[in-house]
C-alpha cells in the first residue's frame, strides 16, 4: 500500500483545498493627456447581483479558459472593445474570498478611447487618475467574520459540544471615495494593493 500512496503523491503539485468559483478581472489603465487613469464600471441598475455597485471589468471563468482568457474576454464584451483594444501587461496577486470565490486580477493598457459600455452590464464607466490612490488612503474597517453553525450542526460529535470555540476572523474592507463614487469591496482591495505594489517599487 505505501508504494501505491508514494506513486500517486511522489512529485505532486499542491492546490488550495475545496470548491472554489473563479473569476478573472482586468485593471484597464488609459493614459489621457498625460494622465494615467484607472477605468471602472458602475453595473448595470438592473443586474439582480450588486446593481449600481463599482467595479473591474471581468467575471466568472467558463469551463477550459485560463483565467487572463476570462478577463480579455469579458473586458471585451462589457467595454465593447477590440482584441487588439486590451494589452495585458501583467498578473497582479489574485484574491481567496471567504465566499468560497477565487478572484484573479490582471493589469492592462487600453489602446482605444472609443468605450460604448454594454448596458445590459454596465451603466456607464469613469476615470480615476492613478495618482488619486498613490496619494490617498483609504477608509479601513474591520468586518468580523463569524462562525454560525446553525441549530442542525452536529454539536454531540465534537468536544465541548455547543461551548465550542469556533474560529472567527474578519475582512478588511476599504473605501475610496471618489468624487460622487465610492470605490469598496473586493475592488478596492484590488485597487490598493496595486498602489502599495507600485508605491513599493518605485
Amino acid at each position: 500500500m505505501i508504494e501505491k500512496v508514494e506513486n500517486i503523491f511522489r512529485g505532486r503539485k499542491g492546490k488550495i483545498m475545496g470548491e472554489f468559483k473563479k473569476s478573472a478581472v482586468v485593471i484597464p489603465l488609459y493614459m489621457e493627456k498625460e494622465n494615467l487613469n484607472v477605468v471602472f464600471e458602475v453595473r448595470a441598475l438592473n443586474l439582480k447581483h450588486q446593481p449600481g455597485d463599482i467595479c473591474l471589468p471581468g467575471g466568472k471563468m467558463e469551463r477550459g479558459e485560463t483565467p487572463k482568457v476570462t478577463a480579455i474576454r469579458e473586458t471585451m464584451e462589457e467595454l465593447n472593445l477590440t482584441r487588439e483594444d486590451i494589452d495585458i501587461i501583467g498578473e497582479m496577486d489574485y484574491v481567496v474570498t471567504p465566499y468560497n470565490f477565487i478572484m484573479y486580477p490582471f493589469v492592462c493598457r487600453l489602446n482605444s478611447a472609443h468605450i460604448i459600455p454594454s448596458k445590459s452590464e454596465v451603466d456607464h464607466i469613469f476615470k480615476v487618475p492613478l495618482k488619486f490612490f498613490m496619494e490617498h488612503n483609504p477608509l479601513v474597517y474591520e468586518m468580523p467574520v463569524i462562525s454560525q453553525p446553525g441549530e442542525k450542526f452536529p454539536y454531540e460529535l465534537i468536544v465541548r459540544g455547543r461551548n465550542y470555540k469556533f474560529r472567527s476572523g474578519k475582512i478588511t474592507e476599504y473605501f475610496y471615495q471618489y468624487k460622487q463614487y465610492v470605490i469598496w469591496g473586493f475592488t478596492a482591495c484590488i485597487i490598493k494593493k496595486f498602489a502599495d505594489i507600485i508605491k513599493n517599487n518605485l
